[in-house]
């Protein structure tokens, strides 16, 4: 029978649905390592961005334009794999950030070293809060040893930056408490919406290390000793060369005078009166 032809007045076919099935866009190939990198820095973004146990291997999979088998193919232990080697990045990426550098006082230079510190804490916001706060359902004794890590990493830097090979026990306690102040003011600073500039909070950290310091010494020797090498190491240099050893620079130079060189001054006119106590 041959086919009737189609006329004006014949119904025009439905066009054909679209396909429900969503299609990964921007897909393809990676060598091995070059997509492993990706898929933990696409974590990380994640991680940062929300807690860990809101984040699930499908949002990685579709942020990284991959298929959820492909993820497990790198990370064979599945999400808890995946936030342990990302962790084991930032803790790397945090621990860089350490370096002191080499020009400025000690105070200036911990006050360098505090700037590279809020600056991951800013990039990493509720990753950073749900990381210290603990309590996660991610959280596992291999994670807890990478942040802890992280900790005696700054413990070791901060203990160099003093001068120090061997700390003593008051020493030691000295600087790993000022370690949990830095964190617990972290994580006060991003509850309360980053409203204290960042420079405020960074000095107020530095004077909490003098003034911690300064309480320490009065009851430890060494730390009275790396006190006084931090107080010759604060003076201008024009002010150390014009003075003798014994000198009292309080006698030597107006009040006003010193008032007008702000924190710095301050900061050492505060050692001076704990070195002058005991």
């Amino acid at each position: 029978m041959e086919a009737r032809p189609t006329t004006a007045t014949d119904p025009v076919p439905a066009p054909a649905a679209p396909d429900p099935r969503p299609r990964r866009a921007g897909y393809r190939r990676l060598p091995v390592q070059q997509r492993r990198e990706q898929l933990i820095t696409v974590a990380l973004e994640l991680f940062a961005a929300r807690p860990p146990e809101e984040v699930s291997l499908d949002d990685v999979a579709e942020a990284a334009g991959a298929s959820r088998p492909l993820v497990y193919r790198y990370f064979a232990g599945g999400k808890q794999q995946l936030y342990e080697a990302a962790l084991r990045t930032a803790a790397d990426e945090l621990t860089s950030r350490f370096a002191v550098p080499l020009a400025g006082t000690p105070s200036e230079q911990l006050a360098a070293v505090l700037d590279g510190y809020f600056a991951f804490v800013a990039e990493h916001d509720a990753g950073y809060s749900a990381l210290l706060r603990g309590g996660s359902v991610v959280e596992t004794a291999r994670t807890s040893a990478i942040v802890d890590d992280v900790r005696r990493a700054a413990l070791k830097r901060t203990l160099r930056h003093l001068g120090v090979r061997e700390a003593g026990p008051r020493l030691t306690l000295l600087v790993r408490s000022w370690i949990a102040v830095v964190e617990g003011a972290s994580l006060t600073w991003l509850d309360e919406g980053r409203t204290l500039p960042v420079g405020e909070l960074r000095d107020w950290l530095v004077d909490q290390f003098t003034a911690m310091a300064a309480a320490t010494a009065l009851h430890d020797p060494q730390t009275a000793r790396v006190l006084a090498l931090l107080l010759a190491l604060e003076e201008p240099e024009a002010s150390r060369g014009e003075q003798g050893p014994g000198a009292s620079r309080a006698q030597q130079e107006p009040q006003e005078s010193r008032a007008q060189q702000g924190p710095q001054a301050s900061r050492a006119e505060r050692l001076r009166e704990v070195l002058a106590a005991r």
